[in-house]
């Protein structure tokens, strides 16, 4: 065991991390993505001090090969991306670099300052950085190197004892940003790690922050929940702990209405992982999310025809608010659900207007959780004159197919940074 020290103002040594060796922290190199190390090599050979950092460093240590990996470095955004030509700097007020390699992406990030609080944007060191980290287990810096480990906050040894604990204080950590709150849950199934009663007490207590966060955040986290190997315990936890209600208030009121809407709600959330090993087809997590609701308030003896998918589609997508997934993906999920029960629905523009679902509007009914007040248009539906679902305006021309491609073509060409997918070389 080492330590790392620095300088106090009276020019004494002052001991700042505790710096562990490869025979220490156990990490095996070969579990370490190779362009991951070639990132930090080539921002450490520019002279900027650069790191592994956050989940990826913890699962390494916990044995995992992490999917993802995230760099922090001293250099700042518009340094990073004059190293990496094949490089986008993201954000407007949390200032990211994305590094293309080939399909992966890696986001580095620079040391910030603690100058604002928790939530300024100005750079700093990375004693300044780690405090500004939310919980210890995800605080750690690893030098891929080097094969060291930096622990700035005791990270190492609340991985030793299983447990998730808070670096911001705990009056202001979720009042800063809301979302903690779903993070620790996720760590805690991920990890299999305990949170302590000071910290669930708080989420309990803070949870209805919950309201003020954005849809658009709300559903990128659900997306991520969903995805996640260990998305049935997530959701249980987090309903435990009274958040899902505000994630997916009519599923969490179903599942507290009814025990067996609960058990098959979390049985797909466990089921639709596994049913494609982990490289899943379009639509199959989020078929975990509707699947239960549809099996309750589809007519099924109406067959394929569009009318019942429609009405399918549109309950599914009120059901899920204020989560507004992508249409295609929720178009995907849908007719997964319908295969299942043998029926094929032929693509189509949807209808205007169509029947609504069997029991909605009915509260002896699980669609209950999707009423609408009479007179008001359904959840969800798009202003009179306006096409839903994305599609184009109520009496527009149609775009052709050359107006469509180039449209795609911009795309594609804005989506890719110069310098190709498969290149992070230097200029």
């Amino acid at each position: 065991m080492r330590f790392r020290y620095s300088t106090a103002k009276d020019g004494k040594p002052v001991k700042k991390a505790v710096v562990y060796t490869p025979e220490e922290h156990g990490i095996p190199l070969s579990n370490v993505d190779d362009d991951a190390i070639r990132i930090v090599e080539r921002l450490k050979a520019s002279g900027f001090d650069t790191y592994i950092v956050g989940g990826a460093v913890r699962d390494l240590i916990l044995g995992k090969k992490p999917k993802d990996f995230d760099i922090a470095s001293e250099a700042s955004p518009p340094r990073i991306k004059r190293i990496f030509r094949n490089s986008r700097i993201i954000g407007n007020r949390f200032r990211l670099v994305h590094v293309y390699a080939g399909n992966k992406i890696f986001e580095v990030s620079t040391f910030r300052s603690l100058k604002g609080g928790n939530t300024g944007n100005a750079f700093g060191t990375i004693e300044e950085d780690v405090l500004r980290r939310d919980f210890t287990v995800n605080s750690l810096f690893y030098d891929p190197q080097r094969q060291l480990v930096v622990d700035f906050v005791g990270g190492m040894k609340d991985i030793g004892k299983k447990r998730i604990r808070s670096i911001i204080p705990l009056d202001t950590i979720f009042t800063d940003d809301p979302v903690r709150m779903i993070r620790a849950v996720k760590y805690g199934a991920a990890t299999g790690f305990k949170l302590p009663f000071s910290l669930r007490w708080r989420i309990r207590r803070d949870s209805s922050l919950l309201t003020q966060i954005s849809p658009s955040r709300l559903t990128e986290e659900i997306v991520k929940i969903i995805h996640s190997a260990q998305a049935a315990r997530i959701v249980g936890d987090l309903e435990t702990l009274g958040l899902y209600s505000y994630l997916q208030p009519n599923a969490s009121k179903l599942a507290r209405e009814n025990s067996g809407f609960r058990e098959r709600y979390l049985r797909d959330l466990a089921a639709a992982r596994d049913a494609d090993g982990g490289d899943q087809q379009p639509g199959r997590a989020m078929s975990s999310l509707i699947r239960a609701f549809l099996e309750d308030t589809v007519d099924w003896s109406l067959g394929d025809s569009q009318e019942n998918y429609y009405s399918a589609f549109m309950g599914a997508r009120r059901f899920v608010l204020p989560m507004n997934p992508p249409r295609l993906e929720l178009d995907h999920a849908v007719r997964l659900v319908f295969a299942e029960h043998g029926l094929t629905v032929k693509r189509a523009r949807f209808p205007i207007r169509s029947r609504p679902l069997r029991g909605e509007g009915d509260r002896s009914r699980p669609g209950e959780a999707g009423k609408q007040e009479p007179g008001k248009p359904p959840l969800g539906a798009a202003p009179l004159g306006e096409a839903p679902l994305g599609e184009a305006p109520l009496g527009a021309a149609p775009l052709g197919e050359a107006t469509k491609k180039r449209r795609r073509r911009k795309r594609r060409r804005a989506s890719v940074p110069e310098g190709g997918p498969g290149d992070i070389g230097e200029e």
